[in-house]
């Protein structure tokens, strides 16, 4: 790693010193972190943790990837920012090469995982007005319970989370809500008002819950059928995190518009898209919506530099392989601590035995013992570690879990 960061504050001083200036919108675990490379970080006193979340998937290259690293060295060099009033000489380069990566016909660059969902949902609203002809301000869109898109207000209009919805409403209207994993149930909500289907291929917040083989084909058939968009929601589960560029391509499945985020920034700067075909992305007109960052130099320079990893097909490979070994460990640990779990790719929800404690107190164990996870809800941790990580790591990492499960 580099060298040590200065600083004449240690942890517990600097965790103290956030409470009173910082809004209490995260209660993150207690670990300070000052420096990264890899799957490793470190905090300001110098102790290592590998990092099994790697940002929710942000992360997907690890910590500080040389390539990602240089390609954001060069285009700070030259150019960060012109907003889209101009053109940037990155950002074609960057559309044309997403779109060839992803199958799609057309780009619309944003900047955080909440603006290509509100984005989708625009689009979807004006596809369903201007070319299959539902009345003015009369589209629905279907979503999935337990669902986690993100946090404006339009978003957790359709959340069944109180706690992401509770004093923020008046809420937008223009959602139906039903269970996921429920094709029956989807069916009977699509009408001759519905412009999409919005669904996560993975609900990663719910607990990295997959759904049964065929639902996701089963969607695709529905909306094809009913004359609506599918509209997937990658922004966690695409990018090579469950062993192919996109989760939805497990089961072969095409929707129209596929929502991107986290890991197309590489970690270094937020980036997002919403990819799709011409016949829908094609309804946006000059005007009709935009972003002063979506598509700035920088982020389209790191963003190619991200489509360029994918393109060899390696971080894909390597999430399956190594998936394999996260599914064997995690099942040796089932009736040890371990409940149940469900992974796919490099990433897994883990229920724990509630008698052994709280998602966030075996996440705050395994801290103290130099692994750093997250918990979902309940009982249940995630494990969604850099595509960089190694078997040797892997293995470590889940060793120490059976340590604190089982001591």
């Amino acid at each position: 790693m580099t060298a040590p960061a200065r600083t004449d504050r240690g942890s517990e001083e600097l965790i103290r010193a956030e409470e009173p200036v910082l809004a209490h919108n995260y209660h993150p675990l207690p670990v300070v972190v000052a420096r990264a490379e890899g799957a490793w970080v470190e905090d300001v006193e110098g102790r290592r943790y590998l990092d099994m979340l790697a940002g929710y998937s942000a992360l997907n290259f690890g910590h500080r990837h040389p390539a990602l690293i240089e390609a954001a060295h060069r285009q700070l060099d030259r150019l960060t920012l012109t907003s889209r009033a101009f053109h940037n000489d990155r950002l074609a380069g960057f559309a044309e090469r997403l779109a060839a990566l992803t199958g799609t016909d057309m780009v619309l660059p944003m900047n955080t995982g909440a603006e290509a969902v509100e984005s989708g949902i625009k689009v979807a609203r004006k596809w369903a007005y201007d070319v299959k002809g539902v009345p003015a301000d009369r589209a629905t869109i279907v979503v999935a319970a337990d669902n986690f898109h993100g946090r404006t207000t339009t978003i957790v209009s359709f959340s069944t989370d109180e706690t992401a919805r509770g004093g923020f409403g008046p809420f937008t209207p223009g959602f139906r809500i039903v269970p996921y994993n429920d094709l029956a149930a989807l069916e009977a909500a699509v009408d001759e008002t519905t412009a999409a289907v919005l669904i996560e291929p993975i609900q990663g917040e719910a607990g990295v819950l997959i759904p049964d083989d065929g639902y996701l084909a089963g969607v695709r058939e529905l909306t094809r059928r009913k004359g609506c968009l599918f509209v997937a929601d990658e922004i966690q589960s695409g990018l090579g995190r469950t062993g192919h560029t996109l989760a939805v391509e497990h089961e072969s499945v095409v929707p129209d518009v596929v929502l991107l985020g986290k890991a197309l920034g590489g970690g270094i700067v937020p980036v997002s898209a919403v990819v799709g075909s011409r016949e829908v992305l094609g309804v946006l007109h000059p005007g009709e919506h935009g972003s002063t960052f979506g598509g700035n130099p920088l982020a389209a320079a790191v963003g190619t530099a991200v489509v360029e990893l994918l393109e060899t097909g390696e971080f894909q490979r390597r999430a399956a392989e190594l998936g394999a070994v996260l599914r064997e460990g995690l099942a040796g640990l089932v009736g040890r601590g371990v409940v149940g779990f469900r992974a796919r790719g490099l990433w897994a929800g883990v229920d724990v035995d509630p008698a052994l404690g709280s998602g966030r107190e075996i996440s705050e164990r395994l801290m103290r013992e130099g692994i750093l996870v997250k918990d979902t809800h309940g009982s249940t941790i995630r494990l969604a570690p850099p595509l960089t990580v190694t078997a040797e790591e892997l293995a470590g990492a889940l060793g120490t879990l059976e340590k604190v499960l089982t001591s």
